[in-house]
């Protein structure tokens, strides 16, 4: 199941966090009375990345923001404005949720892993 599919803004990859899309929370059950969950993703080279969501305590609208390993995730790939990030998770028989993260440029008007250029 495809959780997000964003195209990264100036301030996703030059702070160390990015804007979460809200309707993307439902893929991360929060305990009662927390307003952050961590997970792992794993990239298209099987490294994974230690992730967090939160979301605001205060205000109308939960704002959600994606931190944790996300500033070495941007660093690594070297992640730039216009580039796309797709996360994905798999709901195991047991339960257990494994999540995917990857990385997209567009050149000549076509989508490609970054993943595979490294």
């Amino acid at each position: 199941m495809e959780v997000m599919n964003t195209i990264l803004s100036k301030s996703d990859v030059s702070n160390k966090r990015m804007e979460f899309p809200a309707r993307s929370l439902s893929a991360f059950p929060m305990p009662d009375g927390q307003n952050s969950v961590q997970f792992v993703a794993f990239d298209m080279n099987e490294q994974q990345w230690r992730l967090e969501v939160s979301i605001r305590n205060e205000g109308r609208y939960s704002k959600p923001w994606l931190n944790g390993e996300w500033d070495d995730y941007v660093h690594q790939k070297g992640l730039k404005k216009g580039d796309k990030v797709i996360l994905t998770m798999q709901e195991e028989e047991n339960g257990e949720r494994k999540y995917r993260i990857r990385a997209e440029r567009k050149h000549y008007g076509f989508w490609y892993s970054i993943d595979d250029q490294q």
